[in-house]
């Protein structure tokens, strides 16, 4: 149990993973309990023992069996970073193949806080599935992060806190959502 705020982060296979420490050390701190929940390829990228003595939380990517208890706090925001193509647009279809994806849609449904920093090159970003996934998040009130096209050995850190400043906006000035046409 935890008195802080609790922060789940996806983290998709891309090369900022790489780095996911640095982002983690920025949001605890910021103040938050994160939790990291890593897509089955990242998950083979990263250093989930390490993730998890930094966090004090396994590092999740797989499905628990029925029955069995959730290691992890509930979340009060979601942030994806980084945020691959490919995820960003199985995202935006409703698609839950793997534990992260189920994770986002949930949080979706939810209506959680949700900040999204995408990392694709420039011509998966101006491809129309990508264009038309992003616009759909963002109706659907996620926070797509653009963190520009600066690239070299800081581009990461350049990407985290613009991240971070873009949650510490919406987090302290976010509304409670409405509810969606038709389920009130």
């Amino acid at each position: 149990m935890t008195d802080k705020k609790v922060l789940y982060l996806v983290v998709c296979a891309a090369p900022p993973a790489l780095q996911i420490g640095e982002l983690i050390e920025l949001l605890m701190t910021d103040g938050w309990t994160v939790c990291v929940i890593a897509t089955p390829t990242a998950a083979t990228w990263i250093d989930r023992d390490a993730l998890a003595e930094q966090t004090g939380y396994p590092v999740r990517s797989e499905w628990r069996r029925p029955g069995e208890p959730d290691v992890l706090p509930k979340a009060d925001v979601v942030v994806v970073a980084p945020a691959t193509f490919n995820t960003i647009n199985k995202w935006a279809l409703g698609i839950s193949d793997n534990l992260a994806l189920g994770i986002l849609n949930d949080a979706l449904g939810l209506l959680l806080p949700i900040f999204v920093l995408p990392y694709a090159k420039p011509a998966l970003t101006a491809h129309p599935a990508f264009v038309r996934s992003t616009e759909l998040l963002q109706e659907s009130r996620v926070a797509v992060v653009r963190a520009g096209d600066s690239q070299g050995p800081d581009h990461e850190r350049t990407s985290w806190f613009s991240l971070l400043e873009t949650m510490r906006r919406g987090v302290s000035s976010r509304r409670t959502p409405a509810p969606a046409p038709g389920l009130s």
